[in-house]
């Protein structure tokens, strides 16, 4: 009898959980890795992430420990959950620990400030992995949708077809539905220029406008990020999917959207400072807008949206001023 897969899930956040349920319900021995200990004991006696999910009962093949030496064995798949900024210095701590031939899976969706890195170039890089051995998951995914098992589509990529196949079976659940992709720049771009957009439709609902102004956001951001992972060597077909307007349409149309809650909170008023203050989750847009921005700018694509992001977020521009700035910069053909 085949055992069942192994799962290690690095992060108890939202998705973090969320995932490991979808692993769990797919047949995979799961285990949750926490740095607070009160979370990880109220995983393992109450079946509950009481942080997130207080109303959500775990499967039973989950469980959690805050000791990443016995989370990291005999995993077939090691995914990370953490935030995209603190994923170097976590992982340099965990490489050590990893499995042998385990396959390490990124749900993060940003770019890596000061190196322009993609998080698959980050793991790459720190846990001295090969390619072939690094995945991404991404699409369409508000946690708390997931963990309430409604139904939904992702894109799991790895430039080995095989691996992401295998991670596909793992994660197959009758509500929860992985596409494979062997494009895993455009998977990464496509959820970390999502994330920006966010921030701009969230500033424009937190403002007032209207959903002419939310769709023109939409589909000029998705031209951007499509602009961006074109330059970098991309498919353009993986932004018109689940990855590119998939993610992007969640996003931006949900108020469990972390990216959209903060920036409406920008745009109503509040200062960065006043919106960090409430936001209790990372809302990865806010540090990657600068990253996407730089990146944009080494291979020389033009992303006003992103630009007029950073300006609002980093620069403390007025929104109206910014809104002024994008609106009036010179007409030019749809497609260019």
């Amino acid at each position: 009898m085949t055992r069942p897969m192994k799962a290690t899930v690095f992060g108890t956040g939202s998705w973090g959980t969320a995932f490991a349920i979808v692993l769990a319900d797919a047949g995979c021995e799961v285990t949750l890795w926490g740095r607070r200990r009160e979370v990880v004991d109220a995983i393992n006696t109450g079946r509950t992430n009481p942080d997130y999910f207080p109303d959500v009962e775990l499967p039973a093949n989950i469980r959690a420990t805050g000791d990443p030496a016995e989370a990291a064995a005999g995993a077939d798949f090691t995914v990370l959950a953490v935030p995209s900024q603190t994923l170097r210095d976590n992982l340099a701590a965990w490489a050590p620990l990893l499995a042998p031939d385990t396959v390490l899976v990124s749900l993060m969706k940003g770019i890596e400030l000061g190196t322009a890195k993609r998080m698959s170039e980050v793991i790459e890089e720190v846990a001295k992995v090969p390619a072939e051995r690094i995945a991404v998951v991404t699409g369409p995914n508000l946690a708390a949708e997931i963990a309430a098992r409604q139904p939904a589509a992702s894109v799991v990529a790895c430039v080995d077809e095989a691996v992401a196949q295998r991670l596909q079976a793992a994660c197959h659940t009758p509500y929860f539905r992985p596409y494979t992709s062997t494009d895993v720049i455009g998977c990464e771009l496509g959820g970390a220029v999502k994330n920006v957009i966010g921030l701009a439709v969230g500033i424009a609902d937190g403002m007032g406008l209207g959903d002419n102004t939310k769709g023109s956001l939409i589909t000029r951001g998705l031209a951007e990020a499509t602009r961006l992972g074109v330059a970098m060597g991309a498919d353009p077909l993986t932004f018109s999917g689940l990855a590119g307007l998939g993610d992007l349409v969640a996003t931006c149309s949900s108020p469990l959207s972390r990216n959209h809650t903060f920036g409406t909170n920008l745009g109503r008023g509040m200062t960065l400072e006043e919106t960090i203050a409430v936001t209790k989750q990372t809302a990865e847009g806010v540090k990657s807008c600068q990253s996407v921005a730089d990146l944009a700018g080494r291979h020389g694509v033009d992303m006003p949206i992103t630009e007029t992001v950073v300006d609002i977020v980093h620069h403390g521009k007025p929104t109206l001023v910014a809104l002024k700035e994008l609106m009036g910069r010179s007409a030019k053909p749809e497609r260019r």
